[in-house]
């Protein structure tokens, strides 16, 4: 984008509801693709991922298990966020971002 076109307010405004609404898909989504995900590279029987409260499991165990869902999230956020901008620009226009 280049630097002289800037958002308008409007566009920021109306772009909220949708940058809420694919906030809560992208959490969904990356949530089940989470759980998914550490299904298939935890050992054992238990295939729900540790909290930090959880004291039947390393530390090493739940700091992988943080790492990853937060990689997971970050990614699934800025994919959701992206594509979701792109949408709105070529439904209104304007690029909804600052």
């Amino acid at each position: 984008m280049p630097a002289a076109q800037q958002p308008s307010t409007s566009a920021k405004l109306l772009y909220r509801p949708v940058g809420i609404v694919s906030s809560i898909v992208g959490g969904l989504i990356a949530s089940l693709l989470f759980k998914q995900i550490w299904k298939r590279v935890s050992r054992g029987d238990n295939s729900d991922p540790p909290t930090p409260l959880q004291s039947e499991y390393a530390f090493k165990e739940i700091l992988i298990a943080a790492l990853l869902q937060g990689a997971i999230f970050s990614g699934v956020k800025a994919i959701i966020q992206r594509q979701g901008a792109r949408g709105f620009q070529r439904a209104t226009g304007e690029w909804p971002g600052s």
